[in-house]
């Protein structure tokens, strides 16, 4: 598990495995604050979306908890129509883009995007 600054820490250690999982965390956290869904509505699509992974397959170790977690995000940011998912697309897309034309060490900027 990779270390990064401000990490939050309980008693068993690290909360998050990847600075991707606090950012999911929190945008989830804004969004219910924000009104966009009640807590009981987000505990439901969590859960299912877990059902659903470990229905599959997933032998839930706790590793994949946040990719449930954001599977869940999206499905309920579509359900809510606050995105969609060519949206969510075009940004993971755009984000790509910008990140392989940005210089290391850099801020990355959406403004770096190539258009493909």
């Amino acid at each position: 598990m990779r270390q990064f600054p401000l990490q939050a820490h309980d008693l068993e250690g690290p909360v998050f495995n990847e600075p991707w999982e606090a950012q999911a965390f929190s945008l989830v956290i804004a969004l219910h604050q924000r009104g966009l869904f009640t807590w009981e509505e987000w505990a439901s699509m969590l859960s299912a979306e877990i059902r659903h992974a470990q229905s599959q397959g997933d032998p839930d170790l706790g590793n994949s908890y946040y990719q449930h977690w954001l599977c869940a995000l999206e499905k309920i940011s579509v359900l809510k129509e606050f995105s969609s998912y060519p949206e969510m697309a075009e940004r993971k897309s755009l984000w790509i883009s910008a990140y392989e034309n940005t210089p290391h060490g850099l801020p990355i900027n959406l403004s770096a995007a190539k258009n493909s």
